[in-house]
């Protein structure tokens, strides 16, 4: 199943006193894998930014001021979006200020039964448990090196992990599409993908050395398999 994950950072918490979006990032996933397509987007929001959201994000006025605003970025967020289910954490912040700039352009808002959110089903797993974004990286793992400052795309790719754990963890996401196939097909198709198969690594005296400690053994079983040598080094045509 075909699921968008995002994340957004804002000028503010509150969308009805003219908190506008500044940064969107999403991540496509298929079965809980990432499929490697993302959106992002950074947006002018035609305000000034509060010190306390810079703190949060780093993201200056002059700096999103060289980006377009959110009407220029719509249909290639709607066109992405699909008509996927959408994760967030503590979605009802992120969809709130979606379904704001949405507002502002006559479009209707993100239906809420598309919408997934992370944070009560954390909740649900775990009460009790801190269930901040930061706090299920840490239970399950999650490499958190990279994050100094919030962003919406880096933000959503933890999501997704973090999403894939609260899920049932990677093997639930295992296609069992090849249940059917035989075991000889499995392998058929590991080996194809490796077309050219590595060269040894022993030299030339590791294999004499251990073809001699084979030959002292008596009645070893593989004797059978072994190459039978002829004078010279030259394989039996048996062996070949």
């Amino acid at each position: 199943m075909r699921e968008i994950v995002f994340d957004t950072e804002t000028t503010g918490l509150d969308p009805s006193k003219g908190d506008r979006v500044v940064e969107i990032g999403a991540v496509e996933i298929l079965n809980l894998i990432p499929t490697g397509r993302v959106f992002h987007v950074y947006i002018d929001p035609e305000r000034d930014m509060p010190e306390e959201a810079f703190r949060v994000h780093g993201l200056s006025r002059e700096f999103l001021a060289q980006h377009k605003k959110f009407a220029e970025i719509t249909r290639e967020f709607i066109d992405f979006l699909e008509d996927s289910p959408m994760v967030a954490h503590n979605a009802e912040f992120d969809v709130r200020f979606i379904n704001a700039e949405f507002a502002l352009q006559k479009l209707p808002p993100l239906a809420p039964a598309r919408i997934v959110d992370t944070l009560a089903m954390a909740r649900r797993l775990h009460p009790g448990s801190p269930a901040s974004l930061d706090a299920l990286c840490q239970r399950y793992g999650v490499d958190l090196s990279r994050r100094d400052k919030h962003g919406a795309l880096l933000d959503a790719g933890l999501l997704a992990e973090v999403y894939a754990e609260l899920r049932g963890g990677r093997q639930a996401a295992l296609s069992l599409a090849t249940v059917g196939r035989t075991r000889r097909a499995q392998t058929g198709d590991l080996l194809r993908a490796r077309p050219e198969p590595l060269p040894s690594r022993l030299t030339a005296q590791e294999e004499e050395a251990h073809l001699a400690f084979v030959g002292g053994l008596k009645s070893a079983i593989w004797e059978k398999y072994l190459p039978k040598k002829q004078k010279g080094g030259e394989q039996s045509p048996s062996a070949a």
